[in-house]
């Protein structure tokens, strides 16, 4: 069976959604699985086993010249790259209209289809038109988590039921060390959205904690503010706060894979950390954990809701995860996090 997974962005999209290979593949062994994501986001998929073809799409970039003749010829080599497989499946996982499109685009094998939403979930992004741009609906609990909504989007287009543990077959993960007391914590402060930042002074505050703690502050950055960002707090912490070089994910996801943890605002590099099965404390300053926290791992925690946490309420829950990740390392090892069962699909639409 052949497979092409649409998920375009945005990074910690993409990682949540990494759970579904291994549920195809536990499923299906001999399942060939693609996968159409946003070029920044691609090397990062290049990492999780068990995807055959990563098909790099520029959408974003596309549209700020969309009818160049270097554009026109980027989105043909798109196209041709996209038809050379036909597939019995197309999963449209982002459930908008750009990226129906994409899965509406592609080829399918005789007796495929392409599947996506039925209906929107609270606080997932979803555009209704995309039921009349494939032909097989999945409908979706109105209040799910965003790795729950995924797995059971790709368990009921294919017929199989997919319970227990969030497994992220990514491949940082498997060449990671067990996390060590006295090596860096990651300040993942970077975000896209400003009602998601916590303060600098907190992150400061913070960092001061784990460097009397015993750690190293590790501080990745991404773009002008951010470095701006981590330059002062560095100047503010001393010789123990790094500040990492520019990255790619793939990159960012080995070197955080060797930290004793990440301490993260809700972004992309905290679903990272999640994946990576590191102990972590994610920072929420709205009430959304519910729906993209980490759940069902105690060293993988969320602090906050309505409103930031202070660094009181943080250094406590990172005490907390260190605790809980050495008790459930000092006996069998743990296999993967963030567990949440995924409702029984029955019969595909």
């Amino acid at each position: 069976m052949r497979v092409l997974i649409v998920k375009l962005s945005s990074l910690g999209d993409v990682v949540q959604t990494m759970p579904v290979v291994h549920d195809i593949l536990a499923a299906f062994p001999r399942a060939q699985i693609d996968w159409v994501v946003e070029e920044a986001f691609a090397p990062l998929v290049q990492e999780v086993s068990g995807v055959r073809r990563v098909l790099s799409i520029a959408q974003r970039r596309w549209r700020k010249s969309w009818f160049s003749a270097p554009t026109k010829a980027e989105r043909a080599a798109f196209t041709q790259l996209l038809h050379a497989q036909d597939y019995d499946a197309v999963i449209d996982f982002q459930g908008l209209i750009k990226s129906a499109l994409v899965a509406r685009s592609a080829r399918l094998a005789k007796g495929g289809f392409r599947a996506t939403y039925a209906n929107g979930s609270e606080l997932c992004s979803y555009e209704w038109p995309v039921r009349c741009l494939l032909d097989r609906w999945v409908p979706m609990p109105k209040r799910i988590h965003a790795v729950a909504r995924y797995r059971l989007l790709a368990a009921t287009a294919l017929g199989y039921s997919a319970d227990g543990a969030n497994i992220y077959p990514l491949m940082a993960w498997s060449a990671a060390p067990a996390a060590q007391e006295g090596l860096g914590v990651v300040l993942a402060h970077g975000t896209t959205r400003a009602d998601n930042e916590w303060p600098e002074g907190h992150w400061i505050a913070l960092g001061k904690l784990l460097i009397a703690q015993g750690h190293t502050v590790e501080l990745p950055r991404a773009g002008a503010l951010e470095l701006a960002r981590v330059e002062r707090m560095a100047l503010a912490l001393g010789p123990q706060a790094h500040i990492w070089p520019a990255l790619t994910l793939a990159e960012v996801a080995r070197r955080m894979a060797t930290c004793s943890g990440v301490v993260g605002v809700d972004s992309g590099l905290s679903h990272m950390a999640v994946a990576l099965d590191v102990p972590h404390v994610q920072i929420f300053s709205q009430a959304r954990a519910w729906r993209a926290g980490p759940v069902g791992c105690a060293y993988q925690v969320a602090v906050g809701g309505n409103a930031a946490p202070g660094v009181d309420a943080v250094w406590n829950a990172w005490q907390k995860v260190q605790s809980a990740y050495g008790l459930s390392h000092s006996g069998p090892s743990v296999v993967s996090s963030a567990a949440q069962p995924v409702p029984n699909p029955g019969a595909a639409m």
